[in-house]
C-alpha cells in the first residue's frame, strides 16, 4: 500500500519561510513524478511545482523565486521550500505522485501566512 505522508505547514508571517515534506512509502517508483498542489478556501486545487526522476522542476508563474522543490530519491521524500510567503499563498497544500497510471496524494498540510 502506498502512502505519502505530509509534515511541515503552519502559521507565519508575510515574508516568512517553511518547508514541507512528504514522504512515501509502499510500492511506488523512484520514477514517479512528484509535486506538490494547493487549494485555498473556495478555490480549485492548483499546480504549486512539480519535479521529475531527473530533477527538472517546473513552477506556477505565482511561486517563481520564491518556491523551491527537491527531492530525495534515497530517502523517497520531496520537499517545498517556500519563502518570501504572502497571504495569497494560504491554502491545503498536498502532495501527489503520479507514475504511469498510478496517482497518490498526501493527506494534505495547511500553510497560513498572517500578520
Amino acid at each position: 500500500q502506498v502512502q505519502l505522508v505530509q509534515s511541515g505547514g503552519g502559521l507565519v508571517q508575510p515574508g516568512g519561510s517553511l518547508r514541507l515534506s512528504c514522504v512515501a512509502s509502499g510500492s511506488i517508483s523512484r520514477s514517479a513524478l512528484m509535486g506538490w498542489y494547493r487549494q485555498a478556501p473556495g478555490k480549485e486545487r492548483e499546480l504549486v511545482a512539480t519535479i521529475t526522476a531527473g530533477d527538472n522542476a517546473n513552477y506556477a508563474e505565482s511561486v517563481k523565486g520564491r518556491f523551491t522543490i527537491s527531492r530525495d530519491n534515497a530517502k523517497m521524500t520531496v520537499y517545498l521550500q517556500m519563502n518570501s510567503l504572502k497571504p495569497e499563498d494560504t491554502a491545503v497544500y498536498y502532495c501527489k505522485s503520479t507514475y504511469y497510471l498510478y496517482t497518490y496524494w498526501g493527506q494534505g498540510t495547511q500553510v497560513t501566512v498572517s500578520s
